[in-house]
């Protein structure tokens, strides 16, 4: 589906606008838009470019294929990549349990998130590499192997709207059953609110990466979740267990912000321990915008 990129406008990047198969698809290729456009204007695109055909230089690389302007400015050895290296197997893992239901605006953490795996993936087939989508909550719900083939967007996007979301299931322990589909090495993007136990977690991330694989994580929160700024009463609905609370913002909002930055904590190291990527985004930020910056810093951070 093209119909209407030209003139679609910036909005269409806002999750809230789909609805159906065709809208999801719009919206996919009108982030990927404004995401590609916005790396045309950056000033790391040059590197970025030449990065995506190099790799690091691995002891028992051909010398002739070392590029010494890159190890010029870059302090490190890196050898030209060609077609058949740079083609990878892009693992996109998305969890539909109950809490991605959350919305406090017009956008629902499940909606951000579909959009999110619908243009990684319109992204990744671009670029020719092999693609496939995995829907979990306490068990695997759709697992599409990863195929560089014409139809590919299709069918992903069509698990992303069909499959009924698991409201009160959520389990991390389901990662190992979802990493023993993936036997080829290749990049695994997680795409969640990583509200588990942590233990759990990061026991699963581990298995994708003691497999080889390299990973990425995504983690998607409603604006409201991270720092409670609002006033007044306030319900709290548990979406895996229906329970609910009513209390006043203001009088629980000190220790509500303190757990929470206690637990970004903990992500933060765990993250750093493992060597693991992971980047936060809300339900507010236009998806081409999360997604430019996420590869503008990883650009300047080489």
């Amino acid at each position: 589906m093209t119909k209407g990129l030209d003139t679609a406008g910036r909005d269409l990047v806002d999750p809230q606008f789909f609805a159906t198969l065709e809208d999801l698809e719009l919206i996919a290729r009108t982030a990927v838009e404004g995401f590609l456009q916005g790396l045309h204007r950056s000033p790391y695109v040059g590197f970025s470019v030449e990065f995506a055909s190099h790799r690091e230089y691995l002891p028992g690389d051909d010398l002739r294929h070392l590029n010494w302007k890159l190890y010029g400015r870059q302090d490190k050895l890196y050898v030209k990549q060609y077609d058949a290296e740079t083609n990878l197997d892009l693992h996109l893992l998305l969890d539909w349990s109950g809490s991605m239901t959350t919305a406090s605006g017009k956008v629902s953490k499940q909606r951000y998130a579909q959009c999110l795996i619908a243009a990684l993936a319109h992204l990744a087939l671009m670029q020719r590499d092999a693609v496939g989508v995995t829907l979990f909550a306490d068990r695997i719900l759709e697992h599409i192997k990863p195929r560089g083939k014409s139809n590919q967007l299709e069918e992903i996007l069509e698990a992303l709207v069909s499959t009924p979301l698991r409201p009160h299931a959520e389990s991390a322990t389901v990662l190992h059953e979802v990493a023993e589909l993936m036997p080829r090495r290749g990049l695994v993007v997680l795409v969640s609110d990583l509200f588990y136990p942590g233990e759990e977690l990061f026991s699963g991330l581990d298995h994708f990466r003691y497999q080889g694989h390299d990973i990425l994580v995504f983690q998607i929160l409603d604006t409201l979740e991270r720092r409670l700024p609002v006033e007044g009463a306030i319900r709290f609905h548990d979406l895996e267990t229906g329970e609910e609370l009513v209390t006043r913002a203001e009088e629980i909002r000190p220790a509500y912000q303190a757990a929470m930055d206690r637990w970004f904590g903990e992500l933060d190291q765990e993250c750093r321990t493992r060597e693991l990527e992971r980047v936060t985004l809300t339900t507010e930020e236009p998806l081409d915008r999360g997604l430019y910056n996420y590869l503008a810093r990883r650009a300047h951070d080489y």
